[in-house]
């Protein structure tokens, strides 16, 4: 696994941490045998976990809720919008989630170059610095990721 790539978490990942509020794997679409969701990966050097940002390409409803959230509190960590392959996304840090290589899938990679999927730079920077305030803020009891994420990672790092 390498850090500002994208992944596909296998099922067993669900199946060993239950919680409704994970982005649940949705292989087949409209017939079609289809990856999704897919992740965007950065790792906490402070645990040595990845951590999991799922990605969106349904950008006006979360545009709501994120513009929703700027009129409210005049700002918005937990969504955050950018591009993946030329096409405009949402990154959902709000469903983010913590992760081991052993739960990867495979790996996200763009079927015209070969090579694997990577996002902008500057937004990158953008992306895992809202990521790991609102991670921060959770860890002292502020709930703005919907899954029980702290239980997850203890439970990962017992493993």
């Amino acid at each position: 696994m390498d850090k500002g790539h994208f992944y596909y978490i296998n099922d067993q990942y669900f199946v060993d941490f239950p919680d409704i509020y994970l982005m649940q794997n949705k292989e087949t679409v409209n017939g079609k045998v289809h990856d999704r969701p897919c992740f965007y990966a950065f790792k906490d050097a402070n645990t040595g976990l990845f951590w999991m940002i799922p990605f969106s390409s349904q950008v006006s409803k979360y545009r709501g809720y994120y513009n929703a959230k700027i009129q409210k509190y005049k700002r918005c960590d937990t969504i955050t919008f950018g591009e993946v392959l030329g096409h405009e996304k949402a990154f959902l840090i709000q469903n983010m989630c913590p992760i081991m290589p052993q739960y990867i899938k495979n790996e996200y990679i763009d079927s015209q170059a070969g090579v694997p999927v990577r996002i902008n730079g500057i937004f990158e920077r953008e992306l895992i610095e809202k990521a790991k305030r609102v991670l921060a803020l959770q860890r002292k009891g502020v709930k703005l990721i919907f899954p029980n994420v702290l239980d997850i990672e203890a439970k990962l790092l017992n493993k």
